[in-house]
């Protein structure tokens, strides 16, 4: 298990940079609350680019890479969802806001395949969502955007957050928070999901959010609440924790509340750690692909540590990303 001490921070003054991506130029991307994506450069210089409409709000959430430098942006509203289109210029397009007819949920997460399919995670339709933070409700599901078609393949999931596809496309694999699972679909040749199967679960303390795959297929999983890192053999038998940051008293009682159903958004919104501030999601990048870099909920800075393990390069790994628009300096 790694130490605290190993740990190097990366950027300066980000909003809430919950997801994070790297590309093999050593750029890292994070979601920026304010309204776009931020950029740390290989040189430690960072930049932000920010929606344009002034007449909406943007709050993103999980973001996807494009190969032509733009992003899909996940928008985690407080009442609203829908992914958009982040151009490199600033302008913001709908790409997808309903789904059925009905306007879609505040939206966790989007996710680009290697066969070119746009995948998307809805954590829940209760509201307020922090409502679902309970094993009892199992309301989120999954979209499938492929071509010009978009419809949900799964439902009835547990707190969906972040997905991710097998290299080869056969099967899409989804944390379910707070039913504390790792599931497993197999996915057909049209796109529809079938074979549900559960790969792990996860015991008290652990609430899955983010997701990757190390170059031998391994799933490698933050807990949010407990700053924790897991990591869970291919074929679900195994899970060792790789790094935990997080105060037991304040686990004790957020765990407490989980088995009560009374959790809420103070168990999320404050955290008791050293150092880590309730890390979300995670990128394997850097040269080799070797370094961990973490997205968190509650911090200003991207946590990065080196593993002795490869990482699986990501479908955008060779995507360049967005053309720098500002002069080079920190923190614009």
């Amino acid at each position: 298990m790694h130490t605290l001490d190993q740990i190097v921070f990366l950027g300066e003054k980000l909003e809430r940079p919950e997801c994070v991506l790297t590309n093999s130029n050593n750029r890292i991307f994070t979601s920026n609350w304010s309204g776009g994506v931020s950029i740390i450069e290989p040189d430690g210089s960072q930049w932000s680019l920010l929606a344009k409409n002034k007449d909406f709000e943007l709050k993103p959430n999980g973001i996807c890479l494009l190969e032509n430098g733009d992003f899909l942006v996940a928008h985690l509203g407080n009442e609203d969802g829908g992914v958009y289109r982040l151009k490199q210029n600033g302008e913001l397009m709908p790409f997808l806001l309903t789904i059925d007819d009905q306007p879609l949920p505040p939206t966790n997460y989007v996710h680009l395949d290697f066969q070119g399919r746009i995948w998307i995670t809805v954590s829940t339709r209760t509201k307020p969502r922090a409502n679902a933070y309970r094993s009892d409700i199992s309301d989120g599901f999954v979209i499938l955007c492929d071509g010009d078609k978009a419809r949900i393949v799964a439902d009835g999931l547990g707190y969906t957050n972040e997905c991710i596809a097998s290299p080869d496309g056969k099967f899409l694999f989804v944390n379910e928070t707070f039913s504390r699972r790792l599931t497993r679909f197999s996915i057909a040749e049209n796109g529809d999901l079938f074979d549900k199967t559960v790969i792990t679960e996860f015991g008290a303390g652990i609430f899955p959010d983010g997701l990757v795959l190390d170059a031998e297929e391994n799933f490698w999983i933050t807990s949010i609440i407990s700053n924790q890192v897991i990591k869970v053999s291919k074929d679900g038998n195994q899970q060792e924790t790789m790094l935990i940051d997080v105060d037991a008293q304040h686990l004790d009682w957020v765990e407490e509340a989980f088995q009560n159903h009374s959790m809420g958004r103070p168990h999320l919104d404050n955290v008791k750690s050293s150092l880590l501030r309730n890390i979300s999601s995670l990128a394997f990048g850097g040269q080799n692909l070797n370094t961990l870099y973490f997205g968190c909920l509650l911090g200003h800075q991207v946590a990065c540590l080196k593993q002795p393990i490869k990482g699986l390069a990501p479908s955008h790994w060779n995507f360049k990303g967005p053309i720098r628009h500002t002069t080079k300096s920190k923190n614009t």
